[in-house]
């Protein structure tokens, strides 16, 4: 999409499969879990259920570096120091545990520049793609680098998995009240007894399907507004005011720059180009005297 896709139909097939595959391990292990809790609590399964999901989560979130992004890409430790050395010494002005920096090839996939903090409880890794490094100077690096690195710092993981929680508990409640309104009305033609039933996975999931398309302007603005903040400590920690304003062009190859409002808000689940730039410039103007780019 947008020119940047590098992989052959082969190469995306196989990734596609691995990705199934994975979701589907994931998802039976907590359909099973959640049919035991349906079982156990069939009337407090979705605040049960609440709990599950974001337990779950979690795990994901802290394993994911270790043993499921590599399944789509090789991760290797970076061995430019001019590159390497700056981010770890903002990793250890920052507190973030982490020894070395870690090169991913996201260019097997496309020409997207992207870097990310990853992990969780012990598992921090800090890796950016080589993407970043063929298309970004270095001022722009250490800005995407430091955001990055604001996510860690600013504890968004935990954060998120408080909202996300918040977010599940209500769309748990409203699953419960739709599925037991559409089983008192079409139970007994569809042969849904209630919802320990297996028969109503179906039902269940349409429900769940409809709540996450409802909730989609909520879950965006909570993700956007952690990128707001991480924005916010990345200027600060970089001081690269036009490094940040660089690289929000770039990403713009793919993400509308100037968004309406509403459209910001229903679908960017990032601050739009516009934003970032008239922050980026709006700090300079306030801190030229002590910019160091």
């Amino acid at each position: 999409a947008y020119g940047l896709a590098t992989q052959t139909f082969g190469a995306w097939f196989r990734e596609q499969l691995v990705g199934l595959a994975v979701g589907l391990v994931a998802f039976t292990i907590l359909l099973i879990i959640l049919y035991a809790v349906f079982r156990r609590a069939p009337k407090t399964w979705w605040i049960w259920g609440t709990a599950v999901v974001v337990i779950l989560l979690a795990i994901g979130v802290m394993l994911a570096p270790l043993y499921i992004e590599p399944l789509f890409n090789k991760y290797k430790p970076l061995d430019n120091p001019a590159i390497s050395e700056p981010i770890l010494a903002m990793a250890r002005a920052n507190e973030i545990p982490v020894q070395q920096v870690f090169e991913v090839d996201a260019s097997r996939q496309s020409n997207r520049v992207s870097a990310n903090v990853a992990g969780f409880l012990g598992t921090t890794r800090i890796a950016l793609n080589d993407n970043l490094l063929k298309q970004c100077t270095l001022p722009e690096i250490r800005y995407v680098m430091s955001h990055e690195m604001g996510h860690y710092v600013l504890n968004h993981i935990t954060k998120f998995l408080l909202s996300f929680s918040l977010v599940a508990l209500i769309s748990f409640a409203l699953a419960k009240w739709a599925f037991e309104a559409a089983v008192r009305r079409w139970g007994d033609r569809w042969q849904v007894r209630g919802i320990a039933d297996p028969a109503g996975v179906p039902l269940l999931a349409l429900i769940f399907a409809v709540i996450s398309f409802l909730m989609t302007p909520v879950n965006n603005t909570i993700t956007r507004v952690a990128e707001v903040e991480a924005d916010a400590f990345g200027i600060n920690t970089s001081r690269a005011p036009t490094g940040m304003a660089q690289v929000a062009l770039k990403l713009g190859t793919y993400r509308k720059l100037d968004p309406s409002a509403l459209e910001e808000f229903i679908f960017f689940d990032h601050p739009s180009g516009r934003a970032r730039i008239r922050m980026a410039m709006e700090w300079k103007t306030a801190h030229l005297p002590a910019a160091e780019e």
